[in-house]
């Protein structure tokens, strides 16, 4: 592979990664600007795009402070993936996958897996992501403090949901006991855990994360599971590396209550905003109709007033 040839084969430590497309590389260019600006070591920042979006990439965000892989180079390197399978699949699910067997191209030990949606708002290095040893954190908890904001909401339907996610992954493993969270992103993933996760599970029963992974089976926890099942690596267990505001009214209410990207910084190294209500950088969205958009806005003005309540 291309990327590979370029790089040699020295093995890093620790790679920054992101899985990206056409719809969201104006997100991509706010990340990459965040990340030039804080990586304080240099950590390299690989990003991958299906083949045909690499030009439309460039001509998005530039060519440099960056390393460019296909995700088809990525489906390819694990012998034991169905290519029709990624050709066939919605992207916003072959799009976990990918993210999960970046580590099949040998690039490092360990890589933190950004979305596109993040943005850094202060100086990051590696000891944010492992010990000196280098054994890699892993970012698991139980979700306590979004469950109870989701209760003093309303908003049982999304904690029923994320417990409901938990439970039916944790059985896949036999594993009895509290359910941890992986997620949000960005995650730490260690080459060892998919790994083993691939030998102890998938080769066994003759499948591999193209058939595992599901809308109902989210790679994050699948992940997690792992980690605890196979003991790949030391857990070193901490919270979220970002803020993340998972919906609009959580955005609104918290940003009332006095929350700003300065205060942030004494307690994360960033921000996720998520696409699936801050339609500002979405490229695709101007293409959509009129009425759409107006009622997009509609929706985001009462979601704004309900946060008062």
């Amino acid at each position: 592979m291309a990327v590979i040839e370029e790089m040699g084969s020295e093995l890093k430590d620790l790679v920054l990664y992101c899985k990206s497309y056409r719809n969201d590389f104006l997100r991509l260019k706010r990340l990459l600007s965040s990340i030039e600006q804080f990586n304080s070591e240099k950590l390299p920042f690989y990003i991958s795009t299906p083949r045909a979006d690499k030009s439309e990439l460039v001509q998005a965000i530039g060519n440099a402070g960056y390393l460019w892989v296909a995700d088809e180079d990525i489906v390819v390197a694990n012998p034991r993936a169905p290519f029709e399978k990624y050709q066939a699949m919605p992207g916003g699910l072959s799009q976990a996958i990918v993210k999960s067997e970046f580590w099949r191209l040998g690039l490092a030990e360990n890589y933190l897996c950004l979305d596109s949606d993040c943005v850094f708002i202060r100086s990051f290095s590696r000891a944010d992501f492992m010990m000196e040893d280098g054994v890699p954190f892993t970012v698991l908890h139980q979700n306590k403090e979004y469950f109870q904001l989701a209760v003093n909401r309303g908003e049982q339907k999304t904690i029923q949901n994320l417990r409901a996610e938990a439970q039916r992954v944790q059985s896949l493993f036999g594993r009895i006991g509290p359910e941890f969270y992986c997620a949000p992103a960005p995650f730490i993933w260690s080459a060892k855990v998919w790994e083993s996760l691939d030998r102890e599970y998938l080769q066994p029963k003759g499948i591999t994360l193209w058939d595992m992974v599901t809308p109902e089976y989210p790679e994050t926890l699948i992940y997690g599971e792992a980690l605890l099942s196979y003991r790949a690596i030391p857990l070193i267990a901490i919270e979220p590396l970002f803020r993340v505001y998972h919906y609009d009214w959580q955005y609104f209410l918290m940003r009332r209550l006095g929350e700003a990207e300065e205060k942030l910084k004494s307690n994360y190294l960033g921000v996720l905003y998520q696409s699936n209500w801050d339609f500002t950088l979405s490229s695709g969205e101007k293409r959509k109709s009129l009425p759409s958009r107006v009622l997009k806005k509609v929706k985001r003005t009462l979601r704004y007033l309900q946060s008062y309540i």
